[in-house]
């Protein structure tokens, strides 16, 4: 992609209003644009780290055994009647009246509408144990939206929804997502941190909220630190049989400052391994039984032959709150600084003379082979100054950057910078690229 027919509108400066690390960079860095309270444009840039956040999310999901579908954003305000929950909710959700005078509503969460698909067609036990699971735009009319995309009205969010004959098997579909949320921070770089939480008015009496740990987080939490330092679990465990995992990392201490208890704290953990820092929820898990397949009337016939509601379980990540805890995380004084697995490009190519022929030849060159090994590649062929082109580099954080100029073609070299760490190498143009493919 050439830099001078993308779209990649940056700004030097960050508006006033924008009051934390990730939004200001957000708003720098050409993702996203704001068109009014809460609710953002994606632009090209910011729209392809979504992508590959989302697609991150919904691998993990298929592997845990998760089957995709698709949702309507609206929905009948009768199903939500049917739950209880319509005028339990609160004002965050959007109220519609279409022209046949019908009540509808912009989903905030789909738990009724799900229960509502399921008892349609799932009449036996020998159907479960099933998931399913869709990735979605949601509705939830905050009274304050702040801090970019990180509070919100309109945000992409990845909804599953579990069932189940019975508890023993709705926790072990519970565990399935534990252990798939641990997986799927982990591809992204983060490190994320299992938290018991409140169910809220989701409802149930089980629910863990996951923390990605980071110095400008919304929240204080308390965890014992060998939580933070335990590897995720990978995609090889037994899928059937996660319960060891799951109570290896529920045992230890671990609460957001609404849930946090001192007195435990400082009893249930070594004081070397007491950890007070910032955190971000990006995920949050719930098994709540039958709260609505009950009301609802989802019953399938047991093994003894009679009819019994189901037992649910739902299971939430923010894709793209996701952007702005990943900027969170990890920045430095220059811009974003994007793990490589859901950065926009992953290298970009600076020609530091434009209307040079042999550096555009050099540059056209190692476009053309890093394409073709696979890479996704932002190619600088503007005619803006080096340091320009530095600063924007730094700023959209893409994780290496081959630099061709003159000087260094004279010289039978090119430079390789490692976003991440600063590093810079001085190599043979061909020597870089297989760097950048090993």
């Amino acid at each position: 992609m050439r830099l001078s027919r993308y779209f990649l509108p940056t700004l030097k400066e960050a508006p006033a209003d924008a009051q934390i690390v990730s939004h200001q960079l957000m708003l720098r860095a050409g993702l996203i644009r704001q068109e009014a309270a809460g609710i953002y444009a994606w632009l090209p840039l910011g729209l392809r780290v979504l992508r590959r956040i989302e697609q991150i999310v919904r691998e993990e999901q298929v592997r845990a055994g998760g089957v995709e579908l698709l949702m309507p954003t609206l929905q009948l305000a009768d199903l939500w009647r049917e739950s209880g929950r319509y005028d339990a909710y609160g004002p965050e959700m959007l109220r519609i009246t279409d022209r046949h005078e019908r009540e509808l509503l912009y989903g905030p969460t789909n738990e009724e509408m799900i229960t509502d698909i399921f008892r349609a067609y799932v009449k036996s036990y020998k159907a479960l144990p099933l998931n399913l699971f869709h990735i979605q735009w949601k509705f939830r009319d905050e009274r304050r939206p702040r801090f970019g995309v990180m509070r919100g009205r309109e945000f992409l969010m990845k909804d599953a929804y579990s069932f189940d004959i019975d508890e023993a098997s709705a926790r072990r579909a519970y565990n399935r997502m534990f252990v798939a949320y641990l997986n799927t921070f982990a591809r992204m770089g983060l490190k994320a941190v299992p938290m018991r939480a409140d169910t809220g008015p989701i409802g149930g009496d089980l629910s863990h909220e996951f923390i990605v740990l980071a110095d400008t987080g919304e929240s204080a939490v308390f965890c014992d630190r060998k939580l933070v330092e335990m590897p995720a679990p990978g995609g090889d465990v037994d899928w059937d049989d996660l319960q060891s995992i799951v109570d290896q990392r529920t045992a230890l201490y671990a609460a957001t400052e609404e849930m946090h208890d001192a007195g435990r704290f400082e009893a249930e953990t070594a004081e070397g391994d007491r950890l007070s820092a910032r955190g971000i929820e990006v995920g949050h898990i719930f098994y709540f039984g039958t709260k609505y397949s009950a009301p609802m009337k989802a019953h399938v016939q047991g093994p003894d032959g009679k009819d019994a509601p189901v037992h649910m379980g739902s299971y939430g990540v923010g894709v793209s709150r996701l952007l702005g805890a990943i900027i969170e995380a990890s920045h430095d004084e220059g811009g974003i600084i994007w793990p490589d697995a859901v950065a926009p490009f992953d290298v970009v190519v600076i020609n530091l003379r434009a209307n040079d022929a042999a550096v555009s030849a050099a540059c056209e060159q190692a476009v053309a082979k890093l394409e073709g090994l696979g890479k996704e590649v932002l190619y600088d062929d503007t005619d803006e100054r080096p340091g320009g082109k530095f600063a924007t580099a730094d700023l959209i954080g893409v994780p290496w950057q081959l630099t061709i100029g003159p000087k260094g073609l004279a010289e039978g070299v090119v430079e390789l910078k490692r976003r991440a760490t600063g590093e810079k190498l001085s190599l043979p143009l061909d020597e870089a690229i297989a760097r950048l493919t090993a």
